[in-house]
């Protein structure tokens, strides 16, 4: 990066950040993506690696989101194996067309300043408090999304560039006054036609048809006559949430007296830093600072760190597991105190300790809720657990049925009505039951009752144990079920069939001059002419445009469907031009443009995968 960029990620802030990060990581056992750990990558698009850290930290920002979009649904959906392979690839390819867009937007020469990058940051709203640019919201938000302020800088320069890269291609796409014209008024053109319709049902209500017509057309359409699989069950459903228990003061104060590390808050120390790119420059400033220059004052002025210096050097309030080994180790021991200059691997340093706060646990009265509520959580859980084994204990037993498990669980065994795959009962509509229920597994032989289940774990802390106490297979039913439903079918089919040759028939009388006879002995005539728009979704209104232009004095015929299935005789006796708001006309420009350039943009992309050469890594193929 270049010079206030470069200068705000060499910051003793990100360091502390990342120092955070790197504590966060630890405790949830991901620190080798950081510290050590295998160096394979995710992938390298034209010799440019995407990292295995980027990665796994898009794919966790990637369900952090879907997290927040969906809720418990996620849960769901993280439990299905193939789903979280596609997601992976999905992120993985997002971030190969990051690289791609990259790569093609530097050979362009596209660029965005630091300034740029400052300014983009300085101005989101999401990162201020009253209108200003707020740095300790910064930082907590970056953080919040596993990011260093560097990596966001980083990720937001790419954003940009590539936001410049796709205005400059959806830029190219426009359309001339006159092609607008003449688009405008073919879309708002508007046909007057008049109908005939010749009624499927009142035709199929006269149709004739024979048992052989019948077993041919259930022959030749068994498929569509099936009766679907079924089932009958018989569960257990075991909540945690039933079994809240209350919390006595002597399990409370047990509790708190055993973990009382989780109510301490640790000490913590607050430093102002004055960060400079050379020790000459760091002399300087503690010179001033001993000649009695206010601290604020002289880091706003000199400070090369961006962010700190906008808050006149302070960093707010540090644990010892955040502080860095620089602070740490400057000797600052009473409030106020200035170290000398400090050698740092972001530059040079002169750090003041503003105050310290000594470490403090919290009294039993400030926690004692949510210590009854963790309790009381953890002796449901107990007793929702020891519940589990009793039950699978006894279903295992008495595979026969699900008494046992009833007697121990104080349950009472629930009976479905019959359900098929697409109806489930909404007591058991959750995955992991649904799919021990269909997988066949615990189907007994010949609709027989099958075996009892294992214990089934959902979210929520729930759980089911259940049988197959009925099955029916998937069949064909029986002509006789279905004989009045077939004959139906065909004599519609058949009406059809003859709706569309007396139409058809119809149609060559009303070109030639014998079509008002035909109509006549047909009982059909033509209706009040009526004005159709090119946007009617109808199956008439989308006939009407198809048909070729009237003469003068003379309708063109054509023949179409309505919505109800009826054949339809259409007479266009006249074309209206149209016209549209400008307004309206300017939305159809914009819309087309936008299309156009995201078919330009699509086909640019193609054509960058095509040209690139890109290697997956050993970690992404091994969990393809």
């Amino acid at each position: 990066m270049m010079d206030n960029l470069r200068t705000a990620a060499n910051s003793i802030v990100l360091k502390i950040i990342f120092g955070i990060i790197i504590v966060s990581f630890i405790l949830t056992g991901v620190s080798s993506y950081l510290i050590g750990g295998n160096n394979t990558y995710a992938a390298k698009v034209n010799g440019q690696e995407i990292g295995r850290p980027q990665f796994e930290n898009a794919v966790a920002s990637e369900r952090n989101r879907m997290q927040q979009q969906l809720g418990d649904r996620f849960s769901e959906l993280a439990s299905n194996e193939n789903y979280m392979k596609t997601m992976r690839q999905q992120v993985l390819n997002r971030l190969i067309d990051e690289s791609l867009l990259d790569q093609y937007a530097k050979e362009l020469g596209l660029n965005i300043s630091d300034e740029q990058v400052k300014k983009a940051i300085f101005s989101t709203q999401a990162f201020q408090s009253d209108g200003k640019f707020d740095n300790a919201r910064f930082n907590g938000i970056v953080n919040q999304m596993g990011m260093t302020a560097d990596q966001y800088a980083q990720a937001l320069r790419n954003q940009l560039v590539t936001q410049q890269l796709i205005n400059a291609v959806a830029g190219t796409d426009f359309m001339l006054p006159g092609e607008t014209d003449e688009l405008a008024a073919l879309v708002s053109q508007q046909r007057v036609v008049r109908e005939a319709t010749i009624n499927v049902n009142a035709l199929a209500a006269k149709q004739q048809v024979s048992d052989q017509e019948i077993n041919a057309f259930y022959e030749q359409n068994k498929g569509n006559f099936m009766s679907p699989e079924q089932f009958r069950v018989s569960y257990i459903k075991m909540d945690a949430a039933e079994m809240q228990e209350n919390a006595s003061d002597a399990e409370i104060e047990s509790y708190y007296d055993q973990h009382k590390d989780q109510f301490t808050q640790p000490q913590r120390s607050r430093y102002s830093v004055i960060q400079t790119k050379t020790e000459a420059d760091a002399k300087a400033a503690l010179d001033e600072l001993n000649k009695g220059a206010d601290f604020v004052t002289v880091a706003k002025a000199k400070s090369t760190d961006i962010i700190s210096a906008r808050n006149g050097g302070d960093m707010g309030w540090l644990e010892e597991s955040t502080t860095p080994d620089e602070l740490k180790n400057a000797g600052l021991k009473e409030k106020g105190q200035l170290s000398g200059v400090i050698t740092s691997s972001v530059g040079f340093l002169i750090a003041r300790l503003d105050d310290v706060q000594p470490a403090q646990v919290k009294p039993l009265n400030d926690v004692r809720d949510d210590i009854a509520a963790k309790v009381k959580q953890e002796k449901a859980l107990d007793a929702y657990y020891a519940l589990q084994q009793k039950v699978s204990d006894a279903a295992s037993n008495d595979n026969e049925s699900l008494a046992g498990a009833a007697q121990v669980s104080g349950q009472k065994v629930v009976e479905t009505d019959w359900f098929t795959q697409n109806t489930l009962p909404e007591a058991l509509n959750f995955k992991p039951v649904a799919d021990a229920i269909f997988n066949g597994g615990l189907v007994g032989e010949n609709g027989t009752p099958g075996s009892n289940s294992d214990i089934i774990t959902v979210d929520g802390d729930r759980a089911f144990v259940l049988r197959i106490s009925e099955h029916k297979a998937e069949a064909v039913k029986p002509l006789s079920d279905v004989k009045e439903q077939v004959a139906d079918i065909v004599k519609h089919t058949k009406a059809e069939q003859q709706a569309k040759l007396d139409a058809e028939k119809l149609l060559a009388s009303l070109k030639t001059d014998k079509g008002a006879e035909a109509m006549k002995a047909a009982g059909l005539s033509f209706g009040e002419a009526k004005t159709l728009s090119r946007t009617g979704q109808d199956p008439v209104s989308q006939t009407a445009f198809t048909l070729p232009l009237p003469q003068k004095d003379k309708p063109s015929y054509g023949m179409g469907t309505d919505l109800q299935g009826n054949v339809v005789l259409l007479a266009l006796d006249e074309v209206k031009a149209g016209s549209m708001p400008e307004e309206q006309k300017k939305a159809m420009v914009q819309g087309i443009t936008q299309n156009n350039a995201q078919i330009a943009f699509e086909a640019l992309m193609s054509n960058l995968r095509k040209q690139a050469k890109i290697k997956l890594g050993d970690v992404v193929e091994q969990q393809q």
